[in-house]
């Protein structure tokens, strides 16, 4: 008992002593309050990127994808319930979204150098754009749709049967929503062609 009596005292004194300047204790509490400021400031930032406001804050969005999304169920539905840009393009969980941010950090370069800022180069990019998205979700099982849909939740009593069917053997195939589901949101490139077309 004399011995963990003794290191704690011993650590207790090497906490309260001053390192240079400040002990510690005082160091560790400036520190552990300095990160909780910095966490809460990198949370709502990342937190205010994610609003429709700031996705169309660009003319590039907003003269563009943002008019094609404005005609589609996703924003405008019989239930009232709206998804917009971040709903879709930015996972829910924290690494992966922070992984999107970086890599959306590349598309402000984009901007700042008019890669598409007008409608026709924005149009001439488009099918590569829409390939790097497709790609994306492809590659995370459309985690993003499957925030609101899943397989499991769907009644063959309410859908359609075809419909339900057809989502029943993409289920059994291991298809995942961007397999059949290109174009929800968003014009088509010209260049994209269905194959069962």
């Amino acid at each position: 008992m004399d011995n963990k009596a003794g290191f704690i005292k011993r650590t207790w004194t090497i906490l309260k002593q001053p390192s240079a300047k400040y002990s510690l204790i005082g160091i560790a509490t400036v520190s552990f309050f300095a990160g909780i400021i910095f966490w809460g400031g990198f949370n709502t930032g990342m937190e205010a990127t994610n609003q429709l406001e700031f996705c169309i804050g660009c003319h590039e969005m907003r003269d563009n994808v943002f008019k094609e999304y404005k005609e589609t169920i996703h924003y405008s539905n019989r239930t009232g319930v709206r998804a917009i840009c971040s709903d879709c393009h930015v996972p829910k969980d924290w690494v992966h979204k922070l992984w999107r941010k970086i890599q959306a950090s590349g598309e402000v370069y984009g901007k700042l150098t008019g890669y598409v800022d007008t409608p026709e180069k924005f149009n001439a990019h488009r099918m590569e754009m829409a390939t790097n998205e497709w790609n994306r979700m492809k590659g995370s099982d459309s985690r993003e749709c499957r925030n609101c849909h899943s397989f499991d939740a769907m009644s063959g009593d309410i859908q359609k049967q075809t419909i339900y069917q057809r989502h029943m053997k993409a289920k059994a195939e291991g298809q995942t929503c961007i397999d059949c589901h290109k174009g929800i949101a968003h014009k088509l490139p010209k260049e994209y062609r269905d194959p069962d077309e």
